[in-house]
């Protein structure tokens, strides 16, 4: 985590009192993270998705219930504070129309999400020396807006 991001949740927390959880991660959203952190500030979107593939590329742990995120912006600088709370790895040809809406990206239909996240994943795969197919598992996340950097 940047500095920028520790300094906006240690300012979070002390403003909010309390046990300060120790574990939190700090991202960008990855097409286009201004865009998609402002989606994530107005409240349109309330989740998110990523392959399975990537976590286990990167050694990363999935996200759990509870977990805490400080979202970035293009220029890695805290905007946002969200809670996780569900995650579901499935098949990408199997993720609910009401999921790929709550993802609030484009006109919210489920061609939409289908054609960008096809597009978004395949650079992804590629990049990991893997190959895009309709059921690539995906790790499939909801959120809630804890706070928003002032």
């Amino acid at each position: 985590m940047n500095e920028a991001a520790q300094a906006y949740w240690n300012e979070y927390w002390d403003k909010r009192g309390g046990d300060k959880p120790e574990s939190v991660s700090a991202w960008p959203f990855g097409a286009d993270p201004d865009q998609l952190a402002g989606l994530v500030i107005s409240g349109i979107k309330t989740a998110t998705c990523s392959a399975l593939a990537c976590y286990e590329a990167e050694g990363e742990p999935l996200p759990a219930v509870g977990d805490y995120s400080i979202i970035l912006n293009a220029k890695n600088l805290p905007v946002a504070i969200i809670q996780t709370v569900e995650v579901n790895v499935m098949p990408m040809n199997e993720v609910p129309e009401e999921f790929a809406a709550a993802e609030g990206e484009g006109d919210r239909t489920y061609r939409y999400w289908r054609e960008v996240h096809e597009q978004f994943f395949t650079k992804e795969l590629n990049r990991l020396g893997k190959a895009f197919s309709d059921d690539i598992p995906l790790v499939c996340e909801r959120f809630r807006l804890v706070d928003v950097k002032s």
